[in-house]
């Protein structure tokens, strides 16, 4: 089939789901199995994750609690189609993945409004981001392979680049369509196979994900994916002798694990870790401007962003100003229900993160900073979902902890 053409039952499949206060998505009867060589798979166990609603604090699904045998069914499934999808020349390849971008643009609303209650991102910013980005990811591969040197004389030798093999893929909750997407469409392009582990605190997205794989016809094994937690699935992809390469993103506790796991079978890893982005502002800035451009940027997907600018360095003497534009941006954000075009922060991931939040909060006084907006109290109004005030401190060293976790 040419990938360019969409197959019978595209437009039904990519158009399912628009409407969210009609019948479930079709996404959701799919949810307690996982995706493992074309098909949705039975998993092993019985055992289930339950997905926690960031906003209304109740269970919103379930999803399997993936196993090493799960692991080993989908490995076993994108070894078996490697050589054929290696084989496929990269314009097909890539027109695949032009496929799978119109049908994310397709549902844009639908991922909006899903990953607003799983996550909180607010529906006006998750358009942008959370829908928007992995479409690009997946569109742009068809102008990426015209740049790519796939074959290369340096001196008298010749470099071919070749695929790799079986990618294993796993990804954080902060971006749950993107962070698959930035990983698996750059690899099936070049002619690799996947094994995904998506995040088990926001995995919903990814089966809708795996559904519109599906609707464009993609072979089956050439993306498969495991749902469970990072100690069962996570590191049965990382210790896999079947896995060729693996990519993680998350903590840089579950990154030095990912490691140490996959040095056994002399595997290359790459990792995207932690960060505590500085944004430094100069002497001849618009400090108004700058400052409030700053704050913008630290709470993208409500600061839970590794590339937030989470670290303002300004000049000394201009500390006072900058301290009461800062307070005056905190005081103009609007905090609340993800669902309205008017809200600027939901509420966090999880209750763990939000606690987690409040405690480095909580630290940031402890230590002696000084506190210039926000806190760690309840959202007034908000009780329930998992809600912290945006919060701005001053006067931080660099030896306090917020000064150096993320």
């Amino acid at each position: 089939m040419n990938p360019t053409e969409a197959p019978v039952g595209t437009e039904e499949a990519t158009d399912t789901g628009t409407d969210q206060t009609a019948e479930a998505p079709t996404w959701a009867a799919k949810c307690g199995s996982h995706f493992i060589g074309g098909q949705w798979r039975e998993p092993v166990s019985s055992d289930v994750i339950e997905v926690i609603n960031a906003v209304t604090e109740e269970v919103m699904g379930t999803v399997p609690a993936g196993t090493a045998v799960d692991v080993d069914f989908a490995v076993e499934a994108a070894r078996a189609a490697l050589p054929g999808w290696k084989a496929l020349p990269v314009q097909d390849r890539a027109g695949f993945c032009t496929l799978i971008g119109h049908g994310l643009q397709d549902r844009a609303e639908e991922i909006a409004g899903l990953i607003s209650q799983e996550l909180g991102t607010p529906v006006t910013e998750g358009m942008l981001i959370q829908a928007a980005l992995p479409a690009i990811d997946f569109t742009s591969m068809e102008h990426l392979i015209e740049e790519m040197p796939w074959e290369q004389t340096i001196g008298n030798s010749k470099v071919v680049r070749e695929p790799l093999g079986v990618v294993g893929a796993i990804t954080p909750w902060n971006y749950p369509i993107h962070q698959i997407a930035a990983k698996v469409a750059p690899a099936i392009t070049a002619g690799c196979t996947v094994v995904l582990k998506p995040s088990e605190m926001t995995p919903l997205a990814a089966y809708l994900l795996m559904e519109v794989i599906e609707s464009v016809g993609l072979p089956g094994g050439v993306v498969n994916m495991v749902c469970g937690t990072g100690p069962v699935v996570g590191e049965a992809i990382a210790s896999h002798p079947g896995i060729d390469m693996v990519s993680f993103t998350g903590s840089t506790r579950a990154g030095v694990r990912v490691s140490e796991l996959a040095a056994a079978s002399v595997k290359p890893v790459t990792v995207e870790l932690g960060g505590k982005s500085a944004n430094v502002i100069l002497d001849d800035a618009d400090f108004e401007a700058a400052v409030v451009n700053g704050i913008q940027k630290c709470f993208i997907n409500g600061g839970q962003t590794c590339s937030a600018l989470t670290r303002m360095v300004v000049p000394r003497e201009s500390l006072p100003v900058v301290e009461a534009v800062a307070a005056a941006a905190i005081e103009q954000i609007k905090v609340g229900d993800p669902t309205d075009p008017e809200t600027e922060i939901g509420p966090m991931s999880s209750a763990a993160q939000r606690d987690r939040v409040r405690g480095y909060i909580e630290k940031g006084v402890e230590e002696g900073a000084k506190l210039v907006a926000g806190g760690s109290e309840t959202p007034e109004g908000l009780e329930t979902g998992f809600f912290v005030r945006p919060t701005v401190f001053s006067e931080v060293t660099r030896e306090m902890t917020i000064a150096q976790e993320e």
